[in-house]
């Protein structure tokens, strides 16, 4: 596939912590003074004919993995562009939007060569880690179980933070009032140590919960100033992409977008679920990127020094039909996967694709 350069406006609606706006309102002043990027170059294609493509993480080596959500296999891809199966999960329950999930890499693996891997079983949902030694896959040990699980809503997106945390982001299987249930690790985002255990500084003494009050989180992403970002899927009316505090609880199911509810964070964006349906989010040279199932497309959002947002630009929209993941790479390249092999999707020929792009000065 060729080169193009490209920049697409857009119209988004920005919000502010409290209070709501309507479609119609524009970006607000500290908002619109932040730009993005002017162009692209790409995409290129990385890899094709994937089932579902779902987590990618990174080796030291800068080698990729990939978890194929409905094979529950695990892929290598190498540099040359050949991808080798290196291990099919045991126990992975692949029906609906639940399956082999996210990925990521220990941040010590040079040390440990561990892997982790958010997988939906025949019971739950659940976090397991697997060592790799850059051939042989190891045997998933569970370190935390019991995330409800469902043909919905399953979250699953996982991701090491600055502090060395491991974040989970979780669904709430279809069943709302899990979001507001402390006892429960439906609807929330999770922060645990490597091994499982719970850090000691997490908001609530012995719980793993990070927040609370949240449908469907699959999109979690640190800007350079560490504050960590989440994208969430609405019901019918607003996607959200919010910005985490701990102990904070976002409003599901009683706040759908900018709500204004005393005790309730409201987003910091939202949009329409049919110009997004936000999956993936990734953080680079200055914005956050946020692949759009529904809205097939690619939302670039850049991010101020003191976490103001501009406005976002609208990429490829419709071109690669449905959008799932989306990574920085080691070498400062964004990696976007395609979604149509879902059953929900078109698949066109080499679906699903690993995608490449990288932003132009």
């Amino acid at each position: 596939m060729g080169r193009q350069f490209l920049a697409v406006a857009a119209v988004f609606v920005a919000v502010g912590c409290t209070g709501s706006q309507s479609d119609e309102s524009p970006l607000s002043p500290s908002t619109s003074a932040v730009m993005a990027s002017s162009a692209v170059a790409g995409p290129t294609v990385i890899a094709e004919d994937l089932e579902v493509p779902w987590g990618i993480a990174f080796l030291p080596d800068r080698t990729a993995l990939i978890a194929e959500r409905d094979s529950g296999k695990i892929r290598h891809l190498l540099p040359n562009g050949e991808v080798s199966d290196i291990g099919e999960i045991p126990g992975v329950s692949a029906r609906g939007e639940a399956g082999l999930l996210g990925l990521a890499v220990s941040p010590t693996y040079d040390t440990d060569q561990m892997i982790y891997a958010y997988l939906t079983t025949d019971d739950d949902n659940r976090v397991v880690a697997l060592r790799f030694d850059g051939t042989v896959l190891g045997e998933p040990d569970p370190i935390l179980t019991g995330i409800p699980a469902g043909a919905i809503h399953d979250g699953g997106r996982i991701a090491f933070g600055p502090d060395g945390a491991l974040y989970v982001a979780t669904g709430e299987a279809g069943d709302k009032l899990l979001s507001q249930d402390p006892s429960s690790l439906g609807g929330k985002i999770l922060r645990l140590d490597a091994d499982g255990s719970i850090p000691a500084d997490n908001p609530t003494p012995g719980s793993p919960v990070w927040s609370l009050g949240h449908r469907n989180v699959q999109g979690l992403a640190w800007d350079d100033a560490g504050r960590l970002w989440a994208t969430e899927f609405g019901a019918n009316t607003w996607d959200e992409l919010n910005l985490i505090e701990p102990g904070n609880n976002y409003g599901w199911p009683y706040a759908e977008g900018s709500a204004g509810i005393d005790g309730f964070t409201d987003p910091v964006l939202q949009w329409r679920p049919s110009e997004a349906s936000p999956s993936g989010l990734a953080f680079l040279d200055g914005s956050l990127w946020v692949a759009a199932l529904r809205g097939e497309r690619l939302w670039q959002i850049p991010v101020g020094a003191d976490g103001s947002l501009g406005e976002p630009q609208s990429l490829f929209e419709g071109e690669y039909g449905r959008l799932r993941t989306v990574v920085a790479t080691p070498d400062g390249a964004l990696w976007f996967t395609t979604s149509n092999r879902d059953g929900r999707g078109t698949p066109a020929e080499g679906d699903d694709r690993i995608l490449e792009i990288r932003p132009v000065p």
